[in-house]
């Protein structure tokens, strides 16, 4: 699959503020017409503390069946700093690596991380979507803006995530008295889409399948490239 070229990824903190807000006025907070996602890809990154090697998971789902259809990794280093509110610069290079090893195109994404519930907007998934041009959902396990307010203990339950007067994303239960995903729009995607999306590739567990196979796969990779790396 092919990704956009946005800009270099060997920038400072002060050029990725800067790019963030830029990049930003070209998100597109709405799904495309006759929106109804088939194959739908997780995307993660394992990287152990303080390593330079980033190894990147893509898992594609089948949405009716929540069968997987395709998996791609990709290694690659990182030079990025672990700064919370830019990470997008730190994972995206390898999951772009990982995403030109795509045979088939997915009809969305879900990333393990924020969409617009972000200090600037511009979270991983908006960036992602972005750069591979494709519908996309940030579902994280934390809040990094906003809070909200009291949601039932039953799967599919949800409540706002805001910030001041502003809707960014959403609480969702994903199973029942477990503790909830934060969902938020990525790129050509609505909160209600997004939501939606997130709680029809769940299968009974806290995180949806998409995340929960990208992540795993992801950590299965990085232990076979330590491996490797540790028996040169």
């Amino acid at each position: 699959m092919n990704v956009q070229r946005l800009h270099p990824w060997n920038v400072s903190i002060d050029d990725a503020r800067e790019l963030q807000r830029t990049l930003r006025e070209r998100i597109v907070l709405e799904p495309p017409p006759d929106f109804s996602p088939q194959l739908v890809t997780g995307a993660d990154l394992s990287i152990r503390w303080k390593s330079d090697r980033g190894y990147a998971a893509l898992v594609t789902i089948e949405a009716g069946s929540l069968e997987t259809v395709e998996e791609a990794t990709a290694a690659v280093d990182v030079d990025f700093p672990y700064v919370p509110g830019f990470l997008s610069f730190r994972e995206l290079p390898p999951l772009a690596a990982a995403w030109e090893r795509l045979r088939r195109r997915p009809d969305a994404v879900i990333f393990d991380g924020q969409g617009i519930a972000h200090p600037r907007r511009f979270g991983l998934a908006c960036h992602g979507g972005l750069l591979f041009d494709v519908p996309s959902v940030g579902c994280a396990k934390s809040l990094l803006v906003g809070t909200h307010g009291p949601l039932g203990e039953e799967r599919g339950s949800t409540a706002e995530v805001v910030v001041g007067d502003e809707v960014v994303g959403m609480a969702v239960r994903m199973r029942d008295r477990v503790k909830p995903v934060y969902v938020s729009p990525g790129h050509r995607m609505d909160l209600p889409t997004a939501v939606e999306l997130v709680l029809s590739v769940g299968a009974g567990y806290r995180e949806p399948e998409t995340t929960r196979r990208s992540h795993r796969l992801a950590n299965e990779a990085r232990k076979r490239g330590e491996a490797k790396r540790r028996g040169r």
